[in-house]
């Protein structure tokens, strides 16, 4: 079979392709489950190997700067050499570091694991969505395929907590890391036997290794001082990282469209879709994760409920997101313009931000949860359409790449997302705690309360009863007020994206390059 076949209703997949397809997720949910399944495994590491703060930081992050920094190189070196090769080579580096994370005998040991993680994930994001893309080549099924995998992202980041609480329950921290090692001998099996080869043509050219360090090293600076932006407001430090990242990105840029083999085709940009949809999902990653930051905290230091009774309430909201894929593909093949359900989907959202307002610092679980769910509604409607809206405007043999290029757009989203939301918030935090707190409250006491709402509630059991109260009330009120603000925040970049998604993407069709003669002789092997 050759992508000349492959239309935008061309043949229909069979019970091959769909088992192929639950064999996929599993990497997937995995890859998407490692982004937050260290949060209660922090302690049990802290204990046993005893990491200095620094270190600290760096077991949590290093993993999520790899992985977006190398998200670009694998997609184009997937184009390349197959992305079924990919996907395994992925799958043994992911198998490997993660038993090694689990025994790691030192802080540095387990940084280097998690960084060898971050590339394992990079080859297995780009390289399952873009198998998706060309093992469905009937519209309707891909389209259908897409939502799997986009509802299996969004579950392996809401998954992550529990899996690890429970782990932590009945063995020791290593165990959320050999989790990982079934689902990777599974794939590493039944993928040879079950998932055919892709790859783009040859072209008798070397892999444009200098892309690649160039992509590497703009994603990564940029993605680092948003985050440290997020996490300490601005500085000189991060401010300089984002700005060498951007300088480096134009230079990236400049040599995609004056090298003789670019590792990103502006071909993927001729179209009129694919560039705006790389942008829209940013818009949805944006409000999605720089909200997320402030929920789950109300949740645990507002509301008192422990981290993994916190987890468990959120799978609530998850459970509405398991129809909303499905019945905006529904809307689709009725004949409704993707672009308009997006926007739909849009405010959708905007209305959970705004409901997130009737939150208080004593309201029940169930407004946030309320609030949560209808957003999870529209931010998944809007993000499972767009996915499939950017690979059907990508030639079928840039597939890969295409799927790197989104995901990189989202992991820029989520970190600008958590900086600008998260500051909003934190000053309007900052702004009515000041004015909340007891006067009298000592200065340095004082300088703690005013930082986080967690310092707040530290500092306050060292107080005397009546003045601990007193301050544990303000402070949680002002995280409460810095936390609608950010769902404001949330809701205006929301809306912006409902107004422009229609007229961004109206009328926006498939690729109709499946019979040019570059795509014709895309290499397609059975397994």
């Amino acid at each position: 079979m050759h992508p000349h076949d492959e239309t935008a209703s061309g043949p229909r997949a069979g019970r091959k392709e769909w088992t192929a397809l639950a064999v996929l997720m599993l990497p997937l949910l995995l890859v998407s489950m490692d982004v937050s399944v260290l949060y209660f495994a922090v302690p049990f590491i802290a204990r046993d190997l005893q990491p200095s703060g620094t270190q600290q930081l760096w077991i949590f992050d290093i993993y999520g700067f790899v992985l977006s920094g190398m998200l670009l190189t694998m997609g184009a070196l997937g184009d390349r050499i197959g992305r079924r090769k990919l996907l395994l080579i992925g799958a043994t580096a992911f198998g490997a570091a993660s038993v090694a994370a689990a025994y790691a005998q030192s802080p540095t040991m387990l940084i280097v694991c998690r960084a060898v993680l971050g590339i394992g994930g990079a080859t297995l994001m780009p390289s399952t969505l873009a198998l998706v893309r060309n093992m469905f080549r009937d519209a309707k099924q891909r389209a259908t395929a897409v939502a799997i995998w986009s509802a299996a992202m969004a579950s392996g980041i809401s998954l992550g907590p529990v899996l690890s609480g429970f782990l932590l329950n009945h063995f020791w921290w290593g165990s959320v890391f050999l989790v990982n090692l079934p689902a990777m001998l599974l794939l590493l099996i039944l993928g040879p036997l079950l998932v055919p080869e892709f790859k783009s043509p040859p072209t008798g050219r070397r892999f444009d290794l200098l892309s690649s360090l160039l992509s590497f090293a703009a994603v990564l600076p940029v993605v680092y001082g948003l985050k440290e932006m997020a996490a300490d407001g601005f500085a000189a430090g991060p401010a300089l990282s984002i700005a060498a990242g951007l300088a480096v990105g134009a230079l990236f840029v400049r040599r995609q469209r004056t090298a003789e083999e670019p590792m990103i085709s502006p071909e993927l940009f001729r179209g009129r879709g694919f560039g705006p949809a790389v942008g829209v999902n940013a818009v949805a990653m944006f409000a999605m994760a720089g909200f997320t930051v402030f929920s789950t905290q109300y949740m645990q230091l507002v509301l008192g409920k422990s981290p993994l009774e916190a987890a468990l309430w959120c799978l609530i909201p998850s459970v509405a997101v398991g129809g909303a894929a499905p019945a905006a593909t529904a809307l689709v093949r009725k004949g409704v313009d993707r672009a308009y359900v997006i926007g739909g989907g849009f405010a959708v959202a905007a209305v959970g931000y705004l409901a997130a307002l009737a939150a208080g610092a004593t309201s029940g679980i169930w407004v946030i949860l309320v609030s949560a769910g209808i957003v999870a509604v529209g931010i998944v409607t809007v993000m499972s359409l767009i996915t499939d809206l950017a690979l059907d405007t990508a030639p079928p043999h840039r597939s890969s790449s295409a799927a790197a290029l989104l995901e990189t757009g989202q992991e820029f989203g989520a970190a600008l997302g958590t900086a600008v939301l998260g500051s909003l918030g934190t000053a309007f935090y900052r702004h009515d705690v000041t004015d909340a707190v007891p006067a009298t409250l000592p200065p340095e006491t004082f300088r703690t309360v005013h930082e986080t709402l967690g310092n707040a509630l530290a500092a306050a059991g060292h107080l005397p009863s009546p003045m601990a109260s007193a301050v544990a009330t303000a402070a949680r009120g002002a995280f409460t007020t810095g936390m609608h603000a950010a769902a404001v925040g949330a809701a205006v970049a929301v809306t912006a994206g409902a107004v422009l998604a229609p007229m961004l993407l109206r009328g926006v069709r498939p690729a109709a390059a499946e019979t040019a003669p570059e795509a014709a002789s895309e290499a397609v092997t059975a397994a």
